[in-house]
């Protein structure tokens, strides 16, 4: 499935074999399937956690521990969000907020079949940007095994006033 957020245009979608679902979270399309750790926290932010850039900041940050933990360097990119594995994009993240609860989140591609992405611009950017753990790491592991990182990684944000 691709997911078109508020800034991506329906032309942007219109060579894909996906189903296209618009959706209210900011951000371009993007791709949703097997292969991929999906984390969609639901929070509450309280008065001196209202930013919505730190917020994006802080999911980046789970995404770069919980690829810490297997030996892979994630890195963010000046100027766009998600998480970077030297020149390739690993993780999109969109998000929205509403009465500042969050929903939406991030895409973590795994074991995905990278494919799956062109036809389309994700995150407007071009296909061969996008890359997948199991390409950077020997020891990816399956998404399962990431998601239980992640939930640690997510956790430990969430003690640290996330």
């Amino acid at each position: 499935m691709i997911t078109r957020g508020r800034r991506s245009a329906e032309g942007d979608v219109s060579q894909v074999p996906f189903p296209v679902v618009s959706i209210e979270r900011g951000g371009e399309a993007t791709y949703h399937g097997p292969g991929q750790l999906v984390a969609y926290p639901i929070l509450y932010l309280p008065q001196g956690r209202r930013d919505l850039h730190r917020y994006l900041r802080d999911l980046e940050e789970v995404v770069i521990e919980t690829l810490r933990g297997i030996g892979v360097e994630g890195r963010r990119e000046e100027g766009l969000t998600g998480v970077w594995i030297g020149e390739k994009k690993v993780c999109s993240i969109g998000v929205a907020v509403r009465r500042w609860v969050t929903w939406h989140g991030l895409a973590l591609n795994v074991t995905t079949d990278m494919g799956a992405f062109r036809g389309f611009a994700p995150c407007g950017l071009t296909a061969d940007v996008m890359t997948r753990v199991q390409d950077e790491s020997t020891r990816a592991g399956t998404p399962e095994q990431l998601m239980d990182a992640c939930k640690e990684s997510l956790i430990g944000a969430l003690r640290r006033g996330f």
